[in-house]
């Protein structure tokens, strides 16, 4: 895992000094945080809400922040867990995701008729995504959404790389063991992603 560039240090460093530059830090982060804590809690005001105190709460503590060999975003992805993790326990609810916001862009130019199963072969996965337990749901949203790597992903999560890698296994296995039981149908094992 790479340690913070060294232009990201000076930034860092500047901020705890002069809070008015962690806006540049704030600007090259606030969309990452945003679409994560958006598909953790399925809210747009939640999740502008949540990705606020997220950076509140680090340009609060960022004058005990460390370099301990971790991306900066590492540590913001930690602040934004725990604070979903609150959220989420303070809702007493589930996650949902609203498909409509989740579909892919392009779909409305497809045929209605392919359009249409697009979204139930969505509404479907997502069903099942939801099943899984909070820490697999964020693997999953750090590696598909986000496009962490493993090293990355075990930063956010407190992990070894070859911890994630399990779990991304296990999960792929649920998952289609979830799928090949709603389906009827057996599925290919998942392959190594």
């Amino acid at each position: 895992m790479k340690s913070p560039a060294p232009d990201e240090h000076r930034l860092i460093e500047l901020a705890k000094c002069d809070p008015t530059s962690f806006g540049e830090l704030y600007e090259r982060y606030v969309g990452r945080i945003y679409s994560y804590v958006y598909y953790r809690t399925g809210n747009e005001h939640d999740a502008e809400d949540l990705t606020a105190r997220v950076f509140f709460r680090a340009l609060k503590r960022l004058p005990s922040y460390s370099d301990r060999g971790l991306p900066f975003s590492a540590w913001l992805y930690r602040i934004a867990h725990n604070l979903v993790a609150n959220w989420h326990r303070d809702q007493g609810r589930r996650k949902i995701v609203p498909l409509d916001e989740y579909v892919v862009n392009g779909i409305q130019s497809e045929a209605p008729e392919y359009a249409a199963e697009s979204r139930e072969e969505q509404e479907f996965l997502l069903d099942i995504i939801r099943q899984l337990p909070a820490e697999r749901q964020q693997l999953l949203i750090l590696k598909f959404v986000e496009h962490m790597s493993n090293a990355e992903i075990g930063a956010v999560l407190n992990r070894s790389e070859g911890a994630i890698k399990s779990l991304y296994h296990r999960t792929l296995l649920t998952l289609r063991d979830d799928l090949e039981r709603r389906t009827g149908r057996p599925l290919p094992p998942p392959n190594g992603h």
